[in-house]
């Protein structure tokens, strides 16, 4: 079998990454310029003007990751301290410990275990006085259920961010996500649609809050302004040139490399729809998934040993593929098992009630089934017809051995 491995591109080097000239090139005007602060230069600049009108809202400002997208759009919503913010327990660290550093607590919605996303119903089964704002995450590029969640939003008037950091181009509706809710999130991470190593994006219709979100990004020293101040406490979430010259350039490749992605999903899809126990991306009708990853939901009672046992088969064929994403919810980490935040204080999670830290699995069915039979395989633009096409006998070959149970 290792004879006949096809070596797959991969978005951690070159192979699956379309870094090539164009980024050497802008890096070179930035550099030549002399001027590599965003506060002076024009690359970051015209990356957000840029970003707004490619995802149709008003205001984009550009910052150093997706985690501070995340931590900028909390702290310009404001939350007191010991307010909740709705969001998900199948999602990165990095879209949680922002709101703990904002003072709230992450009260957890179970999701859909067949898309992995919270639902309107899950987040409407959270919600409390207290409740400040909702996060959404569109995970693996796959949109949430927008219509219905902003439903329950403006029913009881709660702001709503959304983690499009998977989610490049995505649509629900008709519109991308990043222009649905109240503030947009993205990530330029080196494994994303696009990718600058680290870098973040935050969008917006609201006037009001982009001026917070940019006086956020500047330590809230007031640019521009006839008596400028720092206003209030912020940090420096500033993209330097250099970063912003590559997300430029990263930019203009956009719409191609989520056209290749779907391409290529449409064809694996195609070829797996007969294949028992392994089922392919849930998408409703109408929305466009983008791609980050390409999941599959195994059926553990049809497919021996489950997710587990088939990424152990794939990893023969050179295929590295990751089941349950996240291997556990993120409420069973340590940051809230053990409520470890700042020092021995265990604030925010002092102010919380405490049915939002109760944790106990049956509160979080969809949780659970989504971990135990998503497998996640690698994904990028880079993956021709014969890369799909290896994927996908592999797939077929392993699970038919797995059935029968030969090796």
């Amino acid at each position: 079998m290792t004879s006949n491995l096809l070596p797959l591109p991969s978005d951690q080097d070159h192979s699956g990454r379309t870094l090539a000239a164009e980024e050497v090139a802008a890096v070179a005007r930035a550099i030549a310029s002399g001027t590599l602060t965003s506060t002076k230069g024009t690359f970051v600049r015209e990356i957000e003007q840029q970003f707004s009108r490619q995802i149709g809202v008003q205001h984009c400002h550009a910052c150093t990751s997706g985690t501070a997208a995340i931590h900028l759009a909390v702290a310009a919503i404001d939350p007191e301290p010991g307010d909740e913010i709705i969001t998900t327990a199948i999602t990165d660290m990095g879209a949680l410990t922002p709101i703990l550093y904002q003072g709230a607590i992450p009260v957890f919605a179970d999701v859909d275990p067949d898309t992995y996303n919270v639902t309107p119903e899950s987040i409407e089964a959270c919600i409390h006085e207290r409740t400040r704002a909702i996060i959404v995450t569109h995970l693996f590029g796959n949109p949430c259920n927008m219509k219905g969640i902003m439903t329950v939003a403006e029913k009881y008037s709660i702001p709503v961010i959304e983690d499009c950091a998977q989610a490049y181009l995505a649509e629900t509706n008709g519109r991308r996500v990043g222009s649905i809710g109240t503030i947009g999130c993205f990530s330029l991470q080196q494994g994303k649609h696009i990718t600058t190593g680290e870098g973040g994006l935050v969008t917006t219709n609201d006037s009001d809050l982009a001026r917070r979100i940019f006086l956020l990004i500047n330590k809230a020293w007031g640019y521009g302004d006839a008596s400028p101040d720092h206003y209030f406490a912020a940090l420096n979430y500033r993209m330097n040139e250099l970063t912003g010259a590559v997300a430029l350039s990263q930019l203009q490749k956009l719409a191609d490399i989520v056209d290749r992605r779907i391409m290529a999903a449409d064809r694996l899809t195609g070829q797996l729809t007969s294949v028992d126990g392994a089922g392919t991306p849930v998408i409703r009708k109408g929305d466009r998934m983008t791609y980050w990853k390409y999941c599959l939901n195994i059926d553990k009672d049809l497919v021996p040993g489950g997710a587990v046992a088939l990424a152990g088969k794939l990893k023969e064929r050179g295929i590295m593929s990751a089941p349950r994403y996240i291997r556990k919810p993120a409420f069973q980490c340590a940051v809230f098992r053990d409520q470890r935040t700042f020092g021995t204080s265990r604030y925010p999670f002092t102010l919380a009630r405490p049915e939002t830290v109760d944790y106990s699995e049956e509160k979080f069915p969809g949780t659970f089934a989504a971990l135990e039979q998503v497998l996640v395989l690698p994904w990028n633009e880079r993956y021709s017809t014969e890369h799909v096409d290896y994927i996908a006998e592999s797939i077929r070959e392993s699970i038919d051995a797995m059935q029968k149970g030969t090796t």
